[in-house]
């Protein structure tokens, strides 16, 4: 351990500084959207089975709900545009905008250089949860999705069925595709109903039982046209120190909603960031 400097503590009482500032930021007219909701009609309905995964597609200008029908689930969340599958969700930013857990206004970002909004929370049934006595929140943006090279790596063990490998496979049976081709596409999630924070004293990743129960959802307002991808995690609600071969697990559903004509009038998709139509490339 290093000495601490005479001027340690004047140090540690530098002011903190936010990152990006959202004063800025366009304020999505959750208004126009709840109305426009009022009027769609569901259009599709698809059940996740645990521990396996499914793909959606859907239109800009429609919703989409995560349900747990059954009981406590959480759910990893890959989002694409269907045309460029390498404009994807970006947590980092997302994170870096809105905070390690998302809610009702928060927006889901896509990478660079497109940058642009591909969702936006419009109803959460768990907004009460708030942050707990271990600072834990609901939804996060923090967590990089169960793999089986990291299960491999910590416990000497292979397993298929982690979200990694479910969302993997499913991208690849939808898209026709061999899974060496798609798996570097499956990225960081929204880890939906998932109920994670930091320790005080180390600063590391935790997660404990999921508030979530039967007929709690998590709804978006899709921005652009969306490929989602939905994994429910072999985890069950993650609270459990049981491994995922052997947690409680149950489905997930997904169903989609289409507003009636005119009912988004005004509105219109986000094209590309307008920095990466004016330049070239950095």
């Amino acid at each position: 351990m290093s000495q601490p400097p005479e001027d340690a503590d004047a140090r540690r009482a530098a002011p903190p500084v936010l990152c990006y500032p959202k004063d800025t930021l366009y304020v999505p007219p959750l208004d126009l959207y709840r109305a426009a909701r009022e009027t769609a009609q569901e259009t599709q309905r698809i059940r996740v089975p645990p521990r396996e995964a499914r793909c959606f597609n859907l239109s800009a200008g429609s919703f989409f709900r995560i349900t747990c029908p059954e009981g406590a689930q959480v759910g990893d969340l890959n989002l694409f545009a269907p045309r460029h599958l390498e404009e994807r969700f970006y947590s980092g930013k997302t994170r870096a905008l809105y905070g390690s857990h998302v809610s009702v206004g928060d927006r889901l970002w896509s990478t660079l250089p497109w940058l642009r909004p591909m969702a936006t929370i419009t109803e959460d049934t768990l907004a009460w949860y708030g942050r707990d006595a271990d600072g834990a929140r609901v939804h996060d943006v923090i967590g990089t999705r169960c793999d089986p090279y990291t299960h491999h790596m910590l416990y000497g063990r292979d397993f298929h069925q982690t979200c990694h490998s479910n969302l993997t496979r499913a991208l690849a049976a939808h898209l026709e595709k061999p899974l060496t081709e798609i798996e570097h596409h499956v990225h960081d999630v929204l880890n939906v109903f998932m109920c994670t924070g930091f320790t005080e004293e180390t600063g590391q990743y935790f997660m404990k039982a999921s508030p979530a129960r039967a007929g709690d959802y998590v709804e978006f307002f899709a921005e652009i046209d969306l490929l989602g991808v939905l994994s429910a995690c072999p985890g069950g609600d993650c609270g459990s120190a049981l491994g995922p071969e052997d947690a409680t697990c149950h489905p997930l559903e997904i169903t989609i909603h289409s507003p009636a004509a005119g009912a988004l009038d005004g509105w219109y998709s986000p094209s590309f960031n307008r920095y990466s139509r004016r330049h070239a490339p950095c």
